[in-house]
Order: structure tokens, then sequence, then C-alpha cells
């Protein structure tokens, strides 16, 4: 068994050989919290999630790092224009960040640091940097020297003589345009933190780096995130880190967008989706169907379409569950195991969606034996499905989407089980005495509300969609 990733940094799939036997360490930049998150934002959270459970399948112990950013040029730009403090922006967002994970089912961080937090990380690394010949301080901001290091854009393949930079407002005292920015000095009304340079504020790229230094040392296994930022975020991360005298990552994963007419999903675009409304019209569980199951390099095109595919395939997931669910008159328990075809894919680069065909091929296996009476072979296929949903985090049986907090109004569905079975019971009753009209009216009044009702052995069940 060999888990296969690609890594951008060499351009290749290569086998994952960790750092510590049977231990992965993931850092992957989480939210920068100026905004509350639309499906763009979490996207990254559930392709990471779908990874962290492989490798927990899989035997490895796993620490998984995801920070917050929660100070930079766009917090404090929001925080101006609502007359707020920057740090109630920040909090605000973060909780919706949280709960935008929590309702599409991520498993929570192992550690999920703050910026803020770890201004004193970021100072003792910005003074090795100085003292290595690195960077330099300016006016109260310091700089890293990018011709000082020899490695600098070999992750995102470009030539230093061609770089520009992405604009950084107010900086001053650059010795070469291409230089960037790790401490921003004090502006009047901005937030600030006392050091050697003076009073100032992170940027954002150090933030990551000291972050990731103090979680996982000065070597870990894999740096993820968005392919947004390959540069100049991570570009700058590995220059600083290295230039420390960090190891830092040894694979290099990044996801892909979500797009709307051939753009990214963006906040300046106008084009974002928040996931908090959302949820409002489309179960939790559809919606991390939706965004992971797709292969997490591949771009996700959003429509209202797509997402109806979506909510119609696991539809025939989740019948199936609940019709063999209910033939063996109790729950049955996931295997021990998922099939090889599906851990074959899921191990070449987290392969998703070939993962899931062997999901489908499952259910209609399943659906056969049930058509077929063979109870045997039904919960079989069923216990089969069960372990490969769980490691997708879709099992519709687990708790995460059973509960009470499940979201998406999950708490309302006993009450409205209740109601259907009264309007089901007055059916059957009419079916009884042979009024086929008044049975045929009451089904199509709930078809109508939205509900689906098939008439099998054990009496009618029901089911949205």
């Amino acid at each position: 068994m060999t888990i296969r990733l690609y890594d951008t940094s060499a351009r290749q799939i290569r086998d994952f050989a960790p750092l510590t036997p049977g231990c992965v360490s993931i850092y992957l930049c989480g939210a920068t919290v100026q905004a509350a998150p639309h499906i763009g934002h979490i996207r990254s959270g559930l392709n990471f999630d779908i990874m962290r459970r492989w490798f927990a399948y899989r035997g490895y112990d796993v620490t998984f790092v995801r920070n917050v950013t929660d100070i930079d040029d766009k917090i404090i730009k929001k925080a101006g224009e609502q007359n707020r403090p920057w740090w109630s922006i920040g909090y605000e967002n973060e909780r919706a960040f949280n709960d935008a994970y929590t309702a599409l089912g991520c498993l929570p961080p192992t550690y999920e640091p703050r910026a803020t937090g770890h201004v004193t990380e970021m100072v003792e690394m910005m003074r090795g940097l100085i003292e290595r010949g690195h960077a330099y301080e300016a006016d109260g901001n310091v700089y890293f020297d990018v011709r000082s290091f020899p490695g600098y854009l070999e992750l995102s393949n470009q030539e230093l003589d061609n770089l520009q930079q992405p604009p950084e407002a107010g900086v001053t005292g650059k010795r070469d345009p291409r230089d960037f920015a790790m401490w921003k000095a004090v502006k009047p009304g901005e937030p600030s933190w006392e050091t050697p340079w003076g009073r100032g504020r992170p940027g954002w790229h150090l933030e990551c780096s000291a972050m990731a230094h103090k979680y996982l040392g000065s070597a870990f296994d894999i740096h993820g995130g968005g392919i947004d930022l390959i540069f100049p975020h991570h570009e700058n991360e590995i220059a600083q880190a290295k230039a420390f005298g960090d190891d830092f990552a040894t694979y290099w994963v990044h996801n892909s967008w979500v797009t709307m007419s051939g753009e990214k999903m963006s906040k300046s675009l106008g084009n974002s989706v928040l996931v908090s409304e959302m949820v409002k019209h489309w179960r939790p569980i559809v919606l991390r169907y939706y965004l992971g199951t797709p292969h997490y390099r591949s771009t996700i095109e959003y429509s209202e379409d797509a997402l109806r595919e979506a909510e119609s395939a696991f539809a025939r997931i989740e019948g199936f569950v609940q019709r063999v669910t209910e033939l063996a008159g109790g729950t049955v328990a996931p295997a021990a195991e998922v099939p090889p075809a599906f851990a074959d894919a899921m191990d070449d680069d987290l392969g998703v969606p070939q993962a899931l065909a062997i999901v489908h091929t499952a259910v209609r296996q399943g659906n056969s034996a049930l058509a077929a009476d063979d109870k045997e072979a039904a919960v079989a296929r069923l216990a089969e499905v069960r372990a490969m949903l769980g490691v997708l985090g879709l099992d519709p049986l687990d708790e995460q989407w059973t509960g009470a907090d499940s979201g998406s109004g999950e708490d309302l569905h006993g009450v409205v089980d209740h109601l259907v079975r009264l309007l089901l019971e007055q059916r059957e009753a009419a079916r009884a005495r042979k009024d086929w009209a008044t049975a045929d009216a009451i089904r199509d009044r709930l078809k109508q509300s939205g509900l689906t009702i098939e008439d099998s052995p054990s009496g009618p069940r029901w089911t949205l969609g």
C-alpha cells in the first residue's frame, strides 16, 4: 500500500513517504476572516478533510493544522468601512467559517492557531532572517530580500527577472521592488504590536511560516491550499522558512477553484455563494457530495443544474441505504475494510471520482439483490457502501447527519415523518376499501410537496425529491 499525491513542487505524482513512520503532518492555509465563507472557500477544507480521513483509514496518526488569518489589509479595510473594531469582524467571520466547516461535515483540526496569537514567533523568525542576511528593516517595515534566497520561485516556476510582486499599500524603503513585506510599520488607527523595529503588524506570508514552525517543527509532510496561493503566498512562505533554516514541507498539494461563468468564485467579483445561504436551500450532505466528490485538482463550474444532479445521485445512494436498513430490521455496521478497487482509487492521488464509481456499482448490485430478495447480498453491499461513504464523510447514517444539529431542518425530520405517516395511513385505508381516486390524490398531493412515495413489502415509505 502506497499513497500517491500530486506534488506541485515536483510537478508530478509522487509516492508518499512520511518523515515519521506511521504519522502524517499536514498544514492547510485556512480562512482569512474578512467576510463570511462562500462555497469556493469551503471546498479547500472539504478536500483536505477527505485527505485527512483517508490517511487515518490507512492507519496514519494525523496531525492537521488549519490556521486562521485574523489580521490583514482586507480586515482592516472592512473595519473602517463598517466603523467596527477589526477584531469584531475577525471573530464574527471565524465563527461563520467554523459553522460552515461543521455543517458540511469537516472534522475539527488538531490545532487551529490564529495569526494574532503568534506575533512572538514571527518576531523570532524575522530576527533570525535579519541576522542571516535574508531580511532587512526600513522605515519600521521588515522586508525579505528575495535575491538572497537562490530557491525563490521554484514552486511557481517563474523567473526572478520577470517577477512583479503584488502591490502592497503603504510600504516604503524597499531595496528591490520584488522584495516582500514580512512586517508593516504602524499606521494611524491600525492595530499594532511592539517589535525591536517599532510598532506594526504582520505581513500575510510571515504568519504561516511562523505558525507551521511552531506546531509542526522545522519539517513536516504536506502543505496544502488553493492553487491561487501558489504565488505569492506559498512561494514567500518557502523563502522565509528555508532561509530561516527549516526544511519546511516535503509535499505541496493544491486544490482547484469553484468557478462561476469561468471565473474564480470571489467576493471581489460579486459572484460568491455563501454557505450560510446555500444550506437553507440544499441539505448540507448534498453540498458536501457536490463539492467533495470531483477530483480536488479539477475545477468545479457552479450551477443549479449541477447541484440538482448531485442531489439526485446522492438520493440514489441514500435510498439504497434506507431500504436495506429497513429490510435488515436495524443498523448494518460498516465493513471493516473498503473494497480493494475503492482503496486503489483513493491511494492514487485521492481519486474520489473513481472511488465514487465503486460506490455506485455497489449500490446497483445491492439494488439487484433487493429485487431478487437476496437479503444477505444486499446487507453485504450496504456494509461496503457504508465503509466507503464513511471515508468520504458521506455516510447518511453517521451521527453528523442524523443528529439534531445536522442542519437544514434535519431536526424537523421526526415531525415531518409523523405528519406524512398520518397521510400515508389515510392512503392505505383508501386503498383497502378500493377508493383508488382518494389514494392517488393523497399520493399526488405529497408529490407536489416534494415527497416521493414508494410502496414496499413492508409498507409505504417516503423520501425527499
